[in-house]
């Protein structure tokens, strides 16, 4: 899919019009497309918005889109951003403009949504065994030579089911490796021994063809710089033996990824000792969580906490509440809940309180617990809050805030709205 199809097709998102869909949008704003909403410049706080609404900082998002391009350019890091994280189309593009090499997802869904608006590579941090996704993957890739798509594989099972479904196929599915993190972690090989079996398995295929080995560290157990570092190290052994071996035949390059949102750091460190290997070797960074980073769980884990001379991400997501009960001194509940708020790692946390158009600090204020579409909060003694009150609230975990909203305003610092960015979950 060529350049100009993309953004036709991007295009064509922002002609979709208001309506009972979304949530949080101004009831008057019905008919209007989505981009002629942002084109009216509203206000969030004024121009009709209806409380919950979940509204993404314009200047924090431009700010973490650049400083992760700078890194990454600086340690000499391939990016493919996990897309999983916002699946917004929207956002894909503009990591893409800012240097990203393409698109990480985990489902077949997700990679169609990424081909629907011109994503032309994807890396598939996933064992794909389902007969119906790997014809679909394989008949885009026979329709689109630009299209490239890098998959895990973690079994000779797997493979072997890939390969079945793959026969006759016009082009291989190019796969890694994927290496587990350790005994009870999540998916990947165990051992070197593992490994090696897979690798084997997919030579003994024309449908498949190994290109790399990869992982996620953040699921060593008892994670610590030490720890994943000794995870990386083995992963990049792999590598270099596999090359030795000869195994990397009829690829121009050599795959080697890893990095989430909690240790790219390491991997940056890691993957700067990769020796000369018979190709040149991509080095690619998968993280996602950056792109809104949040208030709490990434605050506290993201690695430029180990590396302020490089930079500090911004928390970019603030939900927007209105408080509709004070029936004692110490509780208030505002109208939004489990529906609207990520609560998977971490309650929500009250930042400000709104009221006549001012700002104040949400002091004495705590948030105890979500119902379905209410939100607890206990008041101390100075705190002022009342019935009315708009109460700006702080996140934890990007990769379920996204996902309860179809539609989200982008606002700039005064509260006007200049965008939209539409999800696909």
């Amino acid at each position: 899919m060529d350049a100009v199809i993309a953004a036709e097709r991007l295009t064509a998102l922002m002609a979709e019009r208001v309506d009972h869909r979304f949530k949080g949008l101004p009831p008057d704003a019905e008919g209007l497309t989505l981009a002629g909403l942002a084109a009216e410049r509203r206000n969030l706080f004024t121009g009709g918005f209806t409380t919950p609404v979940l509204a993404l900082s314009a200047e924090r998002l431009k700010h973490n889109l650049a400083l992760m391009e700078t890194y990454t350019a600086r340690h000499g890091l391939a990016f493919a951003p996990h897309g999983k994280t916002s699946m917004a189309p929207q956002l894909f593009h503009r990591q893409i403009e800012h240097g990203a090499w393409g698109i990480t997802l985990a489902l077949p869904h997700q990679v169609r949504v990424a081909r629907a608006f011109g994503i032309r590579r994807v890396f598939l941090a996933n064992e794909l065994v389902d007969t119906a996704a790997l014809r679909w993957i394989a008949a885009e890739l026979a329709a689109d030579p630009d299209f490239r798509l890098v998959c895990y594989v973690d079994s000779v099972r797997g493979v072997q089911l890939m390969d079945a479904a793959l026969r006759g196929a016009a082009r291989p599915v190019e796969v890694v490796v994927e290496l587990g993190a350790g005994e009870g972690a999540r998916t990947g090989v165990r051992t070197e021994a593992d490994a090696l079996a897979v690798a084997e398995a997919v030579a003994g295929t024309d449908t498949l063809r190994l290109v790399g080995v990869a992982g996620y560290e953040a699921q060593v157990p008892e994670a610590s710089p030490e720890r994943v570092r000794a995870w990386l190290h083995r992963l990049v052994g792999i590598a270099v033996e596999f090359d030795k071996a000869g195994r990397f035949t009829g690829t121009d390059e050599i795959v080697v990824s890893a990095g989430g949102s909690e240790w790219f750091d390491a991997v940056a460190d890691v993957f700067a000792g990769i020796p000369d290997l018979s190709l040149p070797v991509l080095k690619l960074l998968r993280s996602g969580a950056y792109v809104s980073h949040d208030d709490v769980h990434y605050r506290r884990l993201t690695p430029f906490n180990r590396m302020p001379e490089e930079g500090t991400l911004e928390p970019a997501f603030r939900l927007w509440a209105q408080v509709v009960s004070r029936p004692s001194a110490d509780q208030a509940f505002v109208n939004a809940g489990k529906r609207d708020a990520a609560y998977d790692l971490d309650l929500p946390v009250a930042q400000v309180v709104r009221r006549d158009g001012v700002e104040r600090p949400a002091a004495g204020i705590e948030v105890t617990a979500l119902s379905d579409q209410h939100l607890w909060l206990r008041t101390g003694p100075g705190a002022d809050v009342e019935v009315g009150d708009w109460v700006g609230l702080g996140l934890s975990h990007p990769c379920t805030s996204f996902d309860k909203w179809q539609v989200i305003p982008v606002t700039e610092a005064d509260g006007t709205v200049v965008d939209c960015i539409r999800t696909f979950f």
